[in-house]
């Protein structure tokens, strides 16, 4: 696919303080564009709500931060327009009870939505609908999910998804937009040995291709750029003050809902 640019992020003295304490504090780094960024430590060390925070869906009480040179949290909403969620517990959690196919279209629809290209609309239709159907296609391949190798392909359910499965439409996804970052919490959660292999490769592939990717871990890989945190406070991103974590506006292609409902399924 037609990767982006990725984004640079950097970090100061970072720090976010609720009221049960520091969810994170002191975190210092500086990832180029195109880097893989692993998040490590501990359940309940701060990893998710530094996530949020660097794509600018909490707002951090302390140091400084940037991502693709939009200062936090004073660009929070830019940052948002550039960055990407992959499967966040609690934040852009996968629908259970829906079909690959449901979660696509839905994706397909926010596209379309939060479209305000004036150019995009003056395009034939037929047009949108083949540039869509294509951005999909190559979401779905760059995640490395092959519809056709699921139980009922497009027709599985979530809950029917095998854990990597769930994280590489996830992934997808979020790829649509063609985001600058992409960001994955709990990359290596209930994963087996061969699976952490994949996923972590999967990373790589994205990373290698552009996009800028932040993952939260428990144990990072040798080649990524690791950010650690310690034990310091709550992580739940609702026991956190600070800016409310939402789903970020995708960044959109008018005909990305047609080209999905009239080539039948992705």
């Amino acid at each position: 696919m037609d990767s982006p640019h990725g984004a640079a992020v950097t970090a100061d003295g970072l720090g976010l303080k609720g009221p049960r304490g520091w969810a994170f504090r002191g975190v210092t780094f500086s990832a180029a564009p195109g880097s893989l960024i692993a998040v490590e430590g501990p359940s309940g060390s701060g990893r998710t709500c530094l996530l949020l925070a660097l794509t600018g869906r909490m707002r951090p009480t302390d140091g400084e931060a940037a991502t693709g040179g939009l200062r936090l949290p004073r660009r929070a909403s830019d940052v948002r327009r550039i960055a990407a969620l992959g499967p966040v517990p609690g934040v852009s959690e996968l629908d259970p009870a829906f079909t690959v196919a449901e979660h696509l279209r839905e994706r397909a629809l926010l596209q379309r939505r939060f479209d305000g290209s004036l150019r995009a609309l003056l395009r034939p239709r037929r047009e949108r609908v083949a540039a869509a159907r294509a951005r999909i296609d190559a979401a779905l391949k760059a995640a490395g999910l092959d519809l056709a190798t699921l139980p009922k392909a497009e027709r599985t359910s979530v809950r029917d998804l095998e854990r990597l499965e769930a994280l590489r439409l996830s992934v997808a996804l979020a790829l649509i937009g063609r985001p600058r970052l992409l960001a994955v919490d709990d990359t290596d959660l209930k994963l087996s040995d061969t699976e952490r292999a994949q996923a972590w490769e999967l990373l790589r592939s994205l990373a290698a291709d552009g996009t800028t990717v932040l993952a939260v871990c428990s144990q990072a890989p040798e080649d990524a750029v690791t950010v650690r945190t310690g034990a310091t406070g709550a992580t739940d991103p609702t026991d956190i003050t600070g800016e409310p974590a939402s789903p970020a506006a995708p960044a959109h292609d008018e005909g990305t809902a047609d080209a999905f409902a009239e080539t039948g399924r992705a």
